[in-house]
Formats: structure tokens, sequence, C-alpha cells
């Protein structure tokens, strides 16, 4: 997979696709770190670093003016919509990572419990590439994309979607830390 050009099938040059790359990037960085840290996982660092490349490709479809995004859908929605752009690319499984980044993924009950407008379904990381891909990017916002958070301050991000959220990550951190 050549992620830059996948990218740049769906953006053009501009701050959009800056924002994109850099945030991309430092998680991309953050997971490939994380794996070599921990070889006992056997961690499939191709694909972590193509799929955390393109984990965010969907935000250009949504509306958040802050990150220069004026498409019509809700920002909670671009994993979703990443991932039907790369199932229709031929990645089934890099589209996974798209689907199941946000928050610390979202259960099909918590999408029901609070009324997101996301197909109602589980968007949870299942593989450990997923999962690491989902953690790392919790520690990179793409509004100051020249900062890591740390990790106190990622937890009080998480802590927003619930306390499940908040547990998934807390194991994480177990798991990569």
């Amino acid at each position: 997979m050549n992620v830059i050009e996948l990218i740049n099938k769906y953006y053009t040059p501009g701050r959009q696709l800056d924002i994109l790359l850099t945030h991309s990037r430092s998680v991309a960085d953050k997971a490939l770190q994380i794996a070599a840290n921990h070889p006992e996982l056997n961690l499939d660092k191709v694909f972590i670093e193509e799929a955390a490349m393109i984990h965010d490709i969907g935000i250009f479809l949504t509306n958040a003016h802050g990150i220069d995004c004026v498409g019509t859908e809700p920002y909670i929605c671009h994993g979703y919509l990443g991932a039907d752009l790369i199932r229709k690319e031929g990645y089934p499984l890099h589209a996974l990572v798209c689907e199941r980044h946000t928050g610390a993924g979202i259960s099909a009950s918590d999408i029901e419990k609070s009324g997101l407008p996301l197909p109602y379904r589980d968007m949870l990381p299942v593989s450990l590439e997923e999962q690491l891909i989902c953690f790392a990017d919790k520690f990179f916002s793409k509004t100051h994309l020249d900062r890591e958070k740390s990790v106190e301050a990622a937890r009080k991000s998480i802590s927003k979607f619930g306390t499940e959220g908040l547990k998934r990550f807390d194991n994480w951190c177990d798991l990569f830390l």
C-alpha cells in the first residue's frame, strides 16, 4: 500500500492535508516505537504504519472547521466513513482500524445509549494492532500538532467517552507502556 498515494486520492494540498499527515505520522511513530519496545507481542509493523497513516482518512467528510474540514457529517462519523472508503480501496483490515479507533472504541450499546449518529454495531478495536493504533492516537490531537499528551491528559480526554473506554485505555497502558 502506498499510503501517500491513497491519501492524495481524497485530499488536495493545503492545511487539511497537512493536519492529517502530521497527526497520522505522530500516531504511527508512537505506535511503531511501542511495537519496537514489545517484540514479545509479535506485532505487524508494516500494517501498523500503513493503518496508522490512514486511520483518520475520513475527516474530510465531516464538519470540523477547526481542522479545515467542511463536510456535512458530524466529526464522530469520520471513523466509519473512512472505513467505507478504505474497504472500497480493497483494504478491509485497514478499514477496521479506521472504524474502531474513535475514543477507545465505541460499543453498540454506547451508540444506542448516547444516541450517537453511527451505525448500530460494535466499533471496538480487536486485534493487538488495532488496539495499539487506537491507544497511540489518544496521545495526539489535530488541534495541537506540536505536542504529545501525557497519560493523564489522554485519560482525561478518554473519560468523556465513559468508564468502559477508560478501562480499555488503562488496560492498554498496562499492556503497551
